[in-house]
């Protein structure tokens, strides 16, 4: 090899290995970034998994309780509506009366699609028992009132 070609390939494997080296340093701080959605602030949360979610960036303790669940086990409230037969309103708004897991979403979903309550619905009401097998319910936000006949 020629004095030019090592050159070349000794720059090569310097900037390789500083790369590595980059990449490697990343692995170790693999710090996670979230917008806190718990109050208004919209706090800008760094998470660094790499030391048990330690948390930065929080102006109160419910962001970085917040940021850890969400990154842990992310959970969502489901608000749909449901079909409802002889009533003032052809659809009575649901929701689950506590989060369910994330992945569960779809599944729940697919729970209401061929759903029918019939009037009267009273607000509060169970819907389907056990989501998805969280022990989570879905319930009615709103009563609906039977359809006056003739009207």
């Amino acid at each position: 090899m020629t004095e030019t070609t090592e050159t070349t390939e000794l720059t090569k494997l310097t900037e390789l290995t500083k790369i590595t080296e980059l990449t490697e340093l990343t692995e170790l701080t693999k710090m996670t970034e979230l917008i806190c959605v718990v109050c208004p602030k919209g706090c800008r949360l760094r998470y660094d998994e790499a030391n048990g979610f330690a948390v930065s960036g929080n102006l109160c303790q419910r962001g970085e309780e917040y940021g850890r669940a969400e990154l842990q086990n992310p959970t969502r409230v489901i608000t749909s509506t449901v079909r409802v037969a002889g009533g003032t309103h052809s659809r009575c708004p649901v929701k689950t009366e506590r989060p369910i897991p994330k992945d569960k979403i779809m599944d729940a979903m697919r729970l209401l699609g061929g759903l029918w309550l019939t009037a009267p619905v009273p607000e509060g009401h169970t819907v389907v028992e056990d989501i998805c097998g969280t022990g989570i319910c879905f319930i009615t936000t709103r009563g609906i009132a039977p359809a006056e006949e003739g009207g």
